[in-house]
């Protein structure tokens, strides 16, 4: 068996259920560069680990020798756990692996995960959706910001809510392309560094001035991207809370 795992943004407490009773009855796993150490530590001591990279511009396994690989060890015997970051649904190629599997009639099953597009809004206490101000929203991959398979932005500039995911290389493309199709470069915006990891960051800012914002705070990869009223909505509550925290903390002393 072959199980295609969603290892959720990094946090080892944010990996399913099902997710981790697949990864313990593993015999193999075949990993992405953005599983954190921590989930990985919840395989068995005894299972092979396989590295696949893929983050950033860093070497990467070709995805149909990844194919190959994992039907290679099943056949020889392995239960194989093949994590991927946040969820495998969402921008993970995913598609390409499963009819990959049933074409070799290797059986597999598919196991979602906590997508970063959730995790990372989650961090930042931002809402995607809010009553009577954001009643929609949508995911979009910042690696192709130009050219004839990059994403529809006049639409996207539409958007009540949108999150930008790998947005770190190409955040002043992005925001550039969001604000010629008719995005205000007013409205908040925010970019969260590792998502429910121990060296996450948040910056809050406009669209138009996120990309300076988050250079001058030293901010790197994997970097998602949140832009919209609820950004707002979501900075308050995120001082509220801290607040409350620390009003908490006092009393305790």
């Amino acid at each position: 068996m072959i199980y295609l795992i969603g290892a959720g943004p990094g946090d080892p407490d944010l990996i399913t259920v099902a997710g981790l009773k697949a990864l313990q009855a593993s015999t193999a796993v075949v990993y992405d560069a953005l599983v954190s150490e921590a989930v990985l530590d919840l395989a068995p001591p005894t299972a092979l680990r396989i590295p696949m990279g893929k983050r950033g511009h860093a070497p990467s396994a070709d995805q149909d020798d990844i194919n190959g690989l994992m039907i290679r060890l099943e056949r020889e015997g392995y239960t194989v756990a093949r994590l991927k970051g946040g969820d495998p649904l969402v921008f993970a190629r995913v598609g390409e692996e499963m009819l990959a599997l049933a074409q070799a009639g290797v059986p597999f099953k598919l196991i979602p995960g906590v997508s970063s597009a959730v995790a990372g809004p989650a961090a930042a206490h931002i809402p995607l959706t809010y009553r009577n101000l954001a009643a929609s929203f949508a995911v979009v991959t910042a690696h192709r910001v130009h050219g004839a398979d990059a994403p529809d932005w006049s639409a996207l500039a539409k958007i009540d809510t949108v999150v930008i995911l790998m947005g770190a290389t190409h955040l002043d493309s992005v925001a550039e392309a969001l604000m010629v199709c008719g995005r205000d470069p007013k409205i908040p915006a925010a970019a969260i560094q590792s998502a429910s990891l121990a060296d996450e960051r948040i910056v809050y800012a406009s669209l138009g001035g996120l990309a300076d914002a988050v250079s001058r705070a030293g901010l790197s990869s994997p970097l998602i991207i949140v832009v919209g009223q609820v950004v707002r909505i979501g900075e308050e509550i995120r001082q509220l809370a801290l607040g409350l925290v620390r009003e908490a903390h006092g009393a305790l002393l």
